[in-house]
């Protein structure tokens, strides 16, 4: 065998996605699970095909997503989410504000610091890599502040439905919770399908109602690190699958599409999905953890815990 590490990548990657059960208890490979065998394989290996799991897990988690929009109705998903939406507003400016001050008294890097609070106040990775060409963050900067996000992002997969369950969370509780409290869209997405299908539907709605923010954050940045002359920095990128989600809804709900066809499309979603965080995981080296530091991962625990904590309080309060 000259090289087994390719080897076991191709075998798990045709592991979590075939049709099939492969654990105890009458169930397929979960979401969790993908991303614990990704992280296994990490840590053991070191990944044989960078580009292509970093390319491949960004755009199947876009496509992913927009499928799972073929198995929302718009009017529905618009009505039971919108109890969501103004925390969103509050949470987003609030941890950005705290985070920018608190990365200044912690005294971190400006920029690290105001990628770190985009990306937990947004949606993670997906802000960092929007914002980071706009504030013209270098290597650095970016590899620490995606670290930090990609760690706790892999951790709140594992934690937030055991505590779902705990406080005995509804569906709708957790998937608002889940939308604003994890960072990525795709543990959001995860945690919510393991949690149920309308946390699920609720989770996917809000999260990406969040990830919209990216764009007037990136303008205020443009704004905020402009250079001598007035310009901006660099180009914003617009998360568009966000649009072809919503598009996908607006279809699925006033078009007369075939119930075989929407299934099919949400099942090859989920399988995405669950391919995606393995393919996320597998791509969480150890010299990226290590890379992180103790003030920048600091900064990322105690924000995470304040709008964890706080958006906790806040839905079970508002919402049944």
């Amino acid at each position: 065998m000259k090289n087994p590490a390719k080897i076991i990548y191709i075998v798990l990657v045709i592991m979590v996605i075939l049709p099939v059960d492969l654990l105890p208890y009458g169930v397929s490979v979960a979401p969790w699970f993908a991303l614990f065998l990704g992280l296994l394989y990490a840590m053991v290996f070191q990944c044989p095909y960078p580009k292509f799991n970093k390319k491949t897990s960004k755009y199947l988690l876009q496509a992913s997503v927009v499928g799972l929009g073929f198995g929302m109705n718009l009017i529905e998903s618009l009505k039971s989410g919108s109890e969501g939406m103004l925390f969103t507003v509050v949470s987003v400016i609030g941890v950005m504000v705290i985070g920018v001050l608190l990365g200044w008294w912690l005294s971190i890097n400006r920029k690290t610091s105001y990628l770190i609070s985009s990306g937990t106040a947004i949606c993670g990775g997906s802000a960092i890599a929007a914002v980071g060409p706009v504030l013209k963050a270098d290597d650095n900067e970016m590899a620490v502040s995606l670290g930090v996000v990609f760690v706790l992002n892999a951790v709140a997969l594992f934690i937030f439905p055991p505590l779902g369950r705990f406080f005995e969370m509804s569906q709708a509780q957790f998937g608002t919770w889940a939308a604003i409290a994890i960072h990525d869209t795709s543990s959001v997405v995860g945690a919510g399908d393991v949690y149920g299908p309308e946390a699920l539907r609720l989770a996917t709605l809000i999260k990406l109602t969040r990830a919209l923010w990216i764009i007037p954050l990136a303008l205020f940045t443009m704004f905020v690190f402009r250079d001598k002359n007035g310009t901006g920095k660099g180009k914003i990128s617009i998360p568009w699958f966000i649009f072809l989600f919503i598009l996908a809804m607006v279809m699925n709900t006033y078009l007369p599409m075939p119930e075989w066809l929407t299934a099919s499309l949400v099942y090859l979603s989920k399988k995405g999905l669950v391919l995606t965080l393995f393919l996320i995981g597998a791509g969480l080296s150890v010299q990226t953890v290590k890379s992180v530091g103790v003030k920048p991962f600091v900064l990322a625990v105690a924000l995470w815990i304040l709008i964890g904590v706080s958006s906790f309080f806040v839905v079970m309060s508002t919402i049944e």
